[in-house]
């Protein structure tokens, strides 16, 4: 199955914070995550992944450092900060309405 463009882009900003509420994470590994979240329906690539992440650095919802990883190289690792922790409720809230939106939609 092939998502559309348009939702992959619209999801992706929710499923990084999502998955950065769980703990501090880098690129590659974030890449992964959304493959296996998404039994592999979701493919990202580096170019689609970094622009999102700069963004929500931008918005000041995560913010980045630098790390020795387990290979001993340095690493750029992504972490959510408060006001990301909000953020992620207030799109939980919004995707809970689509969702049940398009479930009564479907069911009729």
């Amino acid at each position: 199955m092939k998502i559309s463009k348009d939702l992959v882009a619209a999801s992706a900003a929710p499923l990084l914070l999502a998955i950065l509420r769980r703990g501090p994470s880098y690129g590659y590994a974030l890449i992964q995550e959304v493959r296996t979240l998404s039994g592999g329906a979701l493919e990202w690539s580096e170019g689609m992944l970094y622009p999102v992440l700069h963004r929500l650095e931008d918005q000041e919802l995560i913010e980045s450092y630098q790390e020795r990883g387990d290979n001993g190289r340095m690493r750029k690792y992504y972490r959510l900060r408060p006001a990301g922790k909000k953020a992620l409720a207030d799109e939980r809230k919004q995707w809970d309405a689509v969702t049940a939106a398009l479930a009564r939609a479907w069911a009729s």
